[in-house]
């Protein structure tokens, strides 16, 4: 904030930051818009050859375990996590860690019937009824999204409204 000619004030605080779960094209326009909305942005796939052909200037790229990764860097108040992998394997063990972490956003592509099947398989995983309540799933405001680039639209628009606190 400029106080006069002579004075600025400049205030720091953490970056908002996303973890992105899959590599798809839904992913690459969530990590583009993201990018856009000034988050800092990493896409994580365990799937080496899901990552061959993902680049997206400025997006940081990760094939770690995402259990590790929500844990090691993704579980505090600024982070967000959008599971967009369509594969249990990948998004239900992001989603067991970060449902224990206090992020802002945990959210999961998928179906009506997608999703509550994911929540019926939650609790074997030990997460409580509280923490499986924070999962928005399916993901995104419900705008009729069809194409990869709405649907990220929808993604963000859900994500922006909880961040700033509105019930999405």
């Amino acid at each position: 904030v400029l106080v006069d000619e002579q004075q600025m004030i400049h205030s720091l605080s953490p970056r908002y930051k996303l973890l992105l779960l899959g590599a798809g094209d839904v992913a690459r326009y969530v990590a583009e818009l993201a990018l856009v909305m000034d988050y800092e942005v990493t896409l994580c796939d365990p799937r080496p050859a899901y990552l061959d052909n993902w680049h997206v200037e400025g997006v940081h790229l990760s094939t770690e375990l995402p259990d590790d990764l929500v844990r090691d860097g993704f579980s505090d108040p600024y982070s967000g996590i959008i599971a967009l992998a369509h594969d249990p394997r990948v998004d239900d063990m992001a989603l067991m860690e970060a449902l224990k972490t206090p992020a802002f956003y945990i959210g999961a592509m998928g179906s009506d019937r997608t999703s509550a099947n994911r929540r019926e398989r939650l609790p074997e995983l030990g997460l409580s009824e509280e923490e499986i309540n924070r999962l928005h799933a399916p993901i995104g405001f419900q705008i009729g999204s069809k194409t990869p680039a709405e649907i990220a639209i929808a993604i963000l628009a859900e994500v922006t409204a909880v961040r700033h606190g509105l019930k999405a």
